[in-house]
């Protein structure tokens, strides 16, 4: 085993009392805590029924903790799995409440709803409210904008503004412990309206009925209920604290209030570290990196792992500008505190982990103003380059967001390179299989519809986009068939009305000559053929919809990639049917559709393991900086590094979460938030102005966009190329923080 640094000693000498410690990226905070729990359990100061309890962000951190402590403690001929217990916030949670579940009103049964069953919920009760406020959001809506587009706004763009205002309001709401009836009678009391409040406490009593009736809470309804079933059974609390004497707790830069409170109850000897540097999800989470600030000011001891060997020297002092600038010279006061000593420090001589070579030729800030398709073409051209002549290598693209990834991914392939796409929501060759099996689907569920039919067809024939003039022939019989009058006069044709039959000759002469041509190539891909294939596929019906799938995608795919992806597409549907057995196909259908569109991760050929990039040497790995934070790739391309991904507070920025269609700019899911945190403050004239939420929310975004670029950087070993580009109509300019790097370096 390799000797502590020196700071990590320090850390390692803890005994009792609370202890906060700031880390740096890579200063191995991991490893010092797993040792950590180690030496408090070889100590011996524990009794046999008690553990050391680790709390941290994500399951693959679990796995990651109890590997490397149980290999800690058979290193000392310990027992290797006891004496410690590792759990997500989530697991704590629900160790909690199941202890006493009636104590928080549960049956012992009780169910926890995922994600996927939250959002569709949520989603349904945002849908119910729009029907019965079809008007709410007028006095929102820009008023220059004329009736009609109006009328499109609210058909197209409002469902998924509610829906954030929604997602935000629950969560906000259940962090604050506010139960849809507290919310409810405080509005009632208070001397003056808050309209969006309103809103946001219908969807969520709705929400809240909706999983009374299943039997069920989701994981913000957890964590709510064991701080309540703490905070209610004296015994219950005195047992787990004798329980876990010690806790170690990590990522606490991710901290909600209430993990802190319930931290608090819990620990009588509580270690917390993490990196405020890198605290990147407050836009979406309940996270607030001031709680692990404040706990470090106020710990009986407080403590810093500085150094990092993961990078070179010149990408460290690049970090370290970027933290200098943003303290000292940000021209918006309130950024000045995102980012916060220590700084990051190199090795010393003789470290287990030394810095790679420094190279500053490997730092490319680059100026020139791309267009968003010219910046993708330049990171092909780099990419294209570089592979080659490091085959041992790793290296990521880091993107803002997952659109970009997709369309870089798709340039990449053109020029034979196969990306890594896991850190995505979905991989485009997942989304690409289940949209050819999603077609299907919605064809199968309604087999009368020529729409649908047609749409079977280009999915039959997919493989031939590549080919300009088969591709046009694949689109002309694809309207032919849309207008079809009788589909089972083209299906199921009788001697008498076989609607091939009725085509002209002109259409009967494409027909022909499509057959000809694919006849010639040893195939036989007519309408005739098709027919056939359709005819097969009907049969299907009757299956249970994992054989389904399976018996569909032996005709319809070939490659193994394709295969396995429609496998686990079978699984996931199987396992969605056992739950929900009242769906029906249509309502399973829609679910391929979720991941085709990528509006939500399926898990493909990802674990809940982790993603180790020294799997993918050689090839590039895409992901959005925010799914890279924790990883590191000797070469990382950051890209699109503009004022709207990294706006700097300038009046000429743009901001996402403000719409273009809602007046003043306002940011309403903040402004909701706003007048829900007013309704309980002591005056609700003082605490709610409108516009005040949203030029706070614009300042917390400054702040958090910050961090993320310090994610970034530092997720480079050796090599870091930093892009940007003017977007799609010119006006974008380099963000302030990418020009004050580029001045520090010359």
């Amino acid at each position: 085993m390799p000797q502590p640094r020196p700071s990590q000693k320090q850390i390692l000498e803890y005994t009792t009392g609370t202890m906060g410690v700031s880390a740096v990226p890579g200063s191995g905070k991991t490893w010092t805590l797993s040792l950590l729990a180690a030496d408090i359990i070889e100590r011996g100061v524990l009794d046999l029924d008690q553990e050391v309890l680790i709390v941290t962000l994500v399951n693959s951190a679990v796995d990651n903790f109890t590997q490397r402590i149980g290999e800690f403690l058979k290193e000392r001929k310990l027992l290797p799995h006891l004496g410690y217990r590792v759990r997500t916030l989530h697991g704590l949670a629900h160790d909690i409440v199941r202890e006493r579940p009636a104590l928080v009103g549960l049956d012992s049964n009780f169910q926890i709803i995922d994600e996927l069953e939250g959002n569709r919920i949520r989603i349904s009760a945002v849908e119910e409210w729009l029907y019965q406020h079809p008007k709410f959001f007028d006095d929102y809506i820009d008023p220059e904008m004329d009736e009609g587009k109006r009328d499109w706004v609210r058909r197209e763009k409002l469902p998924r503004l509610v829906d954030d205002i929604a997602l935000q309001f629950i969560r906000t709401s259940k962090d604050m412990l506010l139960t849809p009836e507290a919310v409810r009678e405080r509005l009632d009391d208070l001397p003056i309206p808050l309209p969006l409040a309103e809103a946001g406490l219908e969807i969520y009593t709705n929400y809240q009925r909706s999983l009374a009736y299943r039997g069920a809470v989701d994981f913000d309804d957890l964590i709510r209920l064991a701080y309540k079933a703490i905070s209610l059974d004296e015994d219950l609390l005195a047992r787990l604290r004798q329980q876990w004497p010690y806790i170690l707790e990590d990522e606490a830069q991710d901290s909600s209030q209430m993990q802190e409170r319930i931290l608090r109850l819990l620990a009588q000897n509580w270690v917390r570290v993490g990196d405020p540097n890198q605290a990147i999800y407050e836009t979406f989470t309940t996270a607030k990196p001031e709680l692990l600030r404040n706990f470090i000011k106020e710990a009986d001891f407080e403590r810093t792992l500085p150094t990092s060997g993961r990078s070179t020297p010149s990408v460290i002092a690049l970090a370290n500008h970027l933290v200098d600038w943003s303290r000292g010279e940000h021209p918006l006061e309130a950024a000045r505190g995102a980012l916060s000593q220590p700084h990051i420090q190199p090795t010393a001589a003789g470290d287990h982990q030394a810095n790679p070579p420094d190279r500053p030729e490997e730092i490319h800030l680059i100026e020139r103003d791309y267009t968003p398709e010219g910046e993708l073409r330049a990171i092909v051209k780099s990419l294209k380059k570089w592979l080659p002549e490091h085959p041992e290598e790793t290296v990521a693209v880091l993107v803002p967001r997952n659109f970009r990834a997709q369309h870089l991914a798709d340039l990449l392939r053109k020029e034979d390179i196969e990306p890594v796409e896991t850190l995505l929501r979905s991989t485009s060759q997942t989304r690409k299989t289940a949209g050819a099996l999603g077609n299907i689907l919605a064809y199968l569920a309604d087999p009368g519809s020529a729409r649908k039919l047609a749409s079977v067809y280009r999915v039959w024939r997919r493989d031939e986009q590549e080919d300009k003039e088969a591709w046009g022939e694949v689109k002309e019989l694809a309207a032919l068939i849309r207008k079809c009058p009788r589909v089972e006069d083209f299906l199921a044709p009788g001697p008498d009305h076989d609607w091939l039959d009725s085509l002209s000759p002109r259409e009967e002469a494409l027909s022909l000559r499509e057959e000809a041509l694919t006849l010639g190539e040893g195939g036989d891909a007519s309408l005739r053929e098709f027919r056939a294939v359709v005819g097969r596929w009907l049969k299907t019906i009757l299956l249970p919809i994992d054989q389904m799938i399976l018996t569909l995608s032996q005709d319809l795919f070939t490659s193994p990639m394709e295969l396995a992806i429609a496998h686990k597409l079978a699984v996931f549907l199987r396992q969605l049917d056992n739950a929900h057995p009242d769906w029906g196909l249509p309502a399973l259908t829609d679910e391929l559709a979720v991941v085709a569109r990528n509006e939500r991760r399926f898990i493909s050929f990802t674990s809940d393991t982790g993603f180790d990039p020294e799997e993918h040497k050689g090839k590039v790995v895409l992901a959005t900086a925010h799914k890279a934070k924790g990883l590191e790739w000797d070469r990382v391309y950051l890209i699109s590094v503009n004022n709207y991904n990294y706006p700097s507070g300038a009046a000429y920025d743009n901001y996402i979460s403000e719409r273009w269609f809602v007046r003043d700019s306002l940011n309403i899911p903040a402004e909701t938030l706003a007048q829900l945190k007013a309704a309980f403050s002591e005056d609700v004239f003082q605490w709610y102005e409108e516009g005040a939420a949203t030029l706070a929310a614009r300042e917390e975004y400054v702040r958090e966009r910050l961090r993320l670029l310090y994610v970034g950087i530092t997720r480079a070993k050796k090599e870091l190329v930093i892009t940007w580009n003017k977007g799609r109509r010119g006006e974008l300019q380099p963000a302030l923080a990418f020009v004050a790097l580029q001045e520090g370096g010359d």
